[in-house]
């Protein structure tokens, strides 16, 4: 057992709470992380395999470099946290929300963001392709190069939110293109909504 896992099982035991400490390259496997808050942590290039960290609370905690595999992250709450570089392809982040946060390089595809919530975030350069974003609801939220490619954003709530830098081929969306209203979009972008209202564009 490693100085992570050791730590993070004695926060378990100890009163669900970890506050400040750095990790690298550790690694934490099969781990229930459920219901745990941390506060000031940084985790450096570390790799999470098959954890429960559902429920589990972040402020102003760091991830640069990090690896998730199997994890889930559904009902988590992220404040003031920061992720560079990190994978979570296929991570289960349904209803998990997100306050003042900084994604910068992520690789997120297929990863389930139903009824997730983005508040006050700025996301650059994020892979979120062939992502489950259903009732997904940005607020305040920039994003800047996130690839949307074959995401299902049904439902969705991307009002007020500027999508001209994002690439959204082949997303899923209502019949009405009900998601896109009130957000903004680049002229080259009219065409995907066309495809979608079935509207045949000639140049």
């Amino acid at each position: 057992m490693n100085n992570l896992e050791r730590t993070l099982l004695s926060a378990r035991e100890e009163g669900e709470q970890l506050a400040g400490g750095t990790f690298v390259r550790e690694t934490a496997e099969e781990l229930d992380l459920s219901d745990l808050t941390f506060r000031r942590v940084r985790f450096d290039h570390c790799q999470f395999t098959g954890c429960d960290i559902s429920a589990a609370a972040f402020y102003e905690c760091v991830f640069e470099g990090c690896a998730f595999a199997g994890c889930r992250f559904n009902s988590s709450f992220w404040s003031g946290s920061a992720l560079s570089g990190c994978k979570a392809e296929g991570g289960d982040f349904r209803k998990a929300r997100f306050k003042d946060c900084t994604l910068d390089g992520l690789r997120l595809r297929w990863a389930n963001f139903t009824g997730a919530l983005w508040e006050r975030c700025t996301l650059t350069d994020c892979d979120l392709t062939e992502s489950a974003c259903q009732e997904l609801r940005l607020a305040k939220t920039a994003l800047k190069k996130a690839d949307f490619t074959g995401a299902d954003l049904f439902r969705a709530d991307l009002k007020g939110t500027d999508l001209s830098g994002c690439t959204l081929d082949g997303v899923t969306l209502s019949a009405s293109c009900q998601e896109l209203r009130g957000a903004k979009l680049h002229a080259s972008q009219a065409a995907v909504v066309a495809r979608i209202l079935g509207i045949e564009i000639i140049e």
